[in-house]
């Protein structure tokens, strides 16, 4: 590995933990300004609830499985919601499916939605324990001071009497947006050689042999690229918004105690490694062979990889769907069992709901990997 590649590789890092990072933010922008979705209709009907479950769950990140597990801990949720929810969450995945593969990012959620709807709906009937493993009974934490992020008269007095976190991300959000106009990130060449799974060399023997038009052999990347541009743009523009007229409250204790501190360095490490680990495995070993070789010994590693409740190692299967090695089966039974950390939770709480959940997540990531093989998708 040269440096030219090495140094397009942390590119790559750059942009993919740009774009998850602004989805993160404003994600937890619009849960807090909600004030929370836990509502006393919700224990009425447990279809509306699976329903709601779903939903949730196709929220990218963990915010939204977050609130179901809560919600199932406190009996608002019924398991069966609970199901919904997990079967329908890819975690923080989600947010690199959409950055790489946008159109096939929509086609998996609308597939995993479907999913958990018709699974939650099946275990409703047939499961008369609708709190398996004693889940205990509290009263829901209310924080008064998330009630509204921001005060419309507030952004001159935000401004005059700034805080270092305001300034420090204001300052952020301009240095991002001068990096995308500036083409610095960009993503069209680096998604082509980091993403679509060629050399740097071939790529340019493609562009010449196709009369400069980029060949891919599974998946086009150059919209991909521009998507990304774009709505990068339009995201920082929105975030330095939000972060003008927030309260100090929700900036500090939201966006960078949350998601700045805790999830950037992990989200930045775990995607450098992946890419970095796949350029030296891409360069030793034909993956795609491998894995045309061995589709039912992946699928079995997507399935007890997913059983891990942690967000990072699930990422390998997105990376490898985005170079076209891995069918879109593989990726879907992957996106059904694991759910970032988002189950931790449940873990700590309910260990018994835990494990019973992973296992009929992976009963069913099992069977839909296996009817993919043998349907051929």
């Amino acid at each position: 590995m040269n440096l030219h590649t090495f140094y397009m590789i942390l590119q790559q890092t750059l942009i993919i933990t740009t774009f998850v990072i602004g989805m993160m933010m404003i994600i937890e922008y619009i849960n807090v300004t909600t004030g929370g979705l836990m509502s006393k209709r919700l224990q009425k009907s447990p279809w509306i609830q699976i329903f709601f479950g779903a939903v949730m769950g196709i929220i990218p990140g963990c915010l939204g499985t977050y609130t179901i597990v809560s919600l199932y801990i406190h009996k608002v949720m019924s398991f069966s919601a609970l199901i919904a929810a997990l079967i329908a969450t890819s975690g923080d995945e989600a947010f690199f499916m959409f950055s790489l593969f946008p159109s096939q990012a929509l086609k998996i959620t609308l597939i995993l939605f479907i999913l958990a709807v018709v699974v939650g709906f099946i275990i409703e009937i047939f499961m008369k324990d609708r709190f398996i493993g004693g889940a205990n009974e509290h009263n829901m934490p209310l924080h008064n001071d998330d009630n509204g992020c921001h005060h419309h008269h507030a952004v001159k007095s935000n401004l005059k009497n700034i805080s270092f976190v305001r300034a420090l991300l204001i300052v952020g959000c301009i240095s991002i947006l001068i990096l995308i106009i500036s083409g610095f990130i960009d993503g069209s060449h680096q998604l082509n050689i980091l993403m679509g799974g060629q050399s740097e060399d071939s790529l340019l023997h493609d562009m010449t042999d196709a009369g400069h038009h980029v060949h891919s052999h599974d998946h086009e990347h150059g919209g991909e690229a521009d998507w990304i541009r774009y709505t990068l743009t339009f995201m920082f523009v929105v975030i330095l918004g939000i972060v003008i007229a927030a309260k100090d409250h929700f900036l500090e204790e939201h966006l960078w105690q949350h998601v700045i501190k805790v999830h950037l360095p992990k989200i930045f490490v775990w995607t450098f490694l992946v890419i970095l680990a796949l350029t030296f495995v891409n360069m030793f070993v034909d993956v795609r062979a491998f894995v045309n070789a061995n589709l039912f010994v992946v699928l079995l590693s997507a399935i007890l990889i997913g059983v891990i409740p942690q967000s990072g190692p699930h990422l390998i299967f997105v990376i490898l769907f985005a170079q076209g090695s891995i069918p879109l089966s593989i990726l879907l039974a992957s996106s059904i069992v694991q759910d970032g950390h988002g189950a931790l939770p449940l873990l700590a709480e309910s260990p018994k709901s835990f494990f019973i959940s992973k296992g009929i997540c992976a009963v069913l990531g099992l069977m839909i990997g296996i009817a993919g093989m043998i349907i051929g998708f």
